[in-house]
């Protein structure tokens, strides 16, 4: 599987391809961003990373940053009939979220600018005003300036449950706070893997553990990446790309909240494993 990565690079960063080849991971820098090549369309995107030479063994002492360098990351919601019953658990509004379930329009949100995504093995955040919280498994679309599929990439969408229970247009305050969006650990170009469903899976590990554990397939969506997409783009440009988050059919049950220390493994079935210790945010 070839995997694109962002990688720390002393005060710089750098993009780089990575693969496997007879046990080993290969590597090769790539020399355009993902801005620019999220900016070209998707034939001469594919042509540069195909293209990629010099390659050498994959160092593990790199840290790996956030998939992302000027992409805004967005989210769907209610994609789910699982996320849907969820999300009416939680308020005394539950028959807005079958009205969202069931129509024509999704239900489309501002998630994190780059500067507040964080990479695999880097704390996710839960809100400090907040006591009831959950992580949401997802697997996120990579599209281009021109609304094309670049690639797929693992996320986790940190959300409070209580504060968006209180009132649904608490919304922003539930999904958008430091450290509530989690990426990585690279991105698996479109053409790498097949136009089949996907099964996403997560577990949640506390003092060694393991508290919570599910899964689904974006067979169960209620939606389609395509059409999610479209609705994305319908008033938007995203010059420089744009990550969409398609929504999550795992949920904890009403009895369970995320408490600091615990670790959230989120494994998205040909794309990658994202794993982040919980941490408290805020005040």
């Amino acid at each position: 599987m070839t995997t694109l990565v962002h990688l720390g690079d002393g005060d710089r960063s750098l993009w780089a391809v990575r693969r496997q080849d007879g046990g080993r991971t290969l590597e090769a820098a790539l020399p355009s961003s993902l801005a620019e090549l999220l900016a070209l369309p998707l034939a001469e995107a594919r042509s540069l990373v195909e293209s990629a030479t010099d390659w050498h063994p994959a160092s593990d002492d790199v840290p790996l940053l956030p998939p992302v360098d000027r992409q805004e990351v967005w989210a769907a919601g209610v994609t789910y009939l699982r996320s849907r019953d969820g999300r009416a658990e939680e308020s005394a509004h539950a028959s807005m979220y079958d009205l969202v379930y069931n129509a024509e329009r999704p239900e489309v949100f501002f998630k994190a600018t780059p500067e507040r995504v964080v990479p695999p093995g880097a704390p996710v955040g839960i809100r400090a005003d907040s006591g009831w919280d959950v992580p949401e498994p997802e697997i996120g679309l990579v599209v281009n300036s021109r609304a094309e599929l670049f690639g797929y990439v693992a996320g986790n969408d940190v959300s409070s449950r209580s504060i968006e229970g209180e009132n649904p247009l608490y919304l922003p305050q539930a999904k958008v706070y430091s450290r509530s969006c989690a990426l990585g650990p690279g991105i698996v170009p479109a053409w790498e893997r097949p136009d089949a469903p996907v099964r996403i899976a997560m577990q949640i590990e506390r003092d060694g553990q393991v508290v919570f554990e599910g899964a689904t397939s974006t067979a169960d969506m209620r939606r389609s990446f395509g059409e999610l997409v479209d609705w994305l783009f319908r008033a938007m440009d995203y010059p420089a790309g744009v990550v969409l988050l398609t929504g999550t059919g795992v949920v904890p049950g009403g009895d369970f909240t995320l408490r600091e220390g615990d670790r959230i493994v989120v494994d998205v079935s040909e794309v990658g494993v994202l794993s982040n210790p919980v941490t408290v945010v805020g005040r």
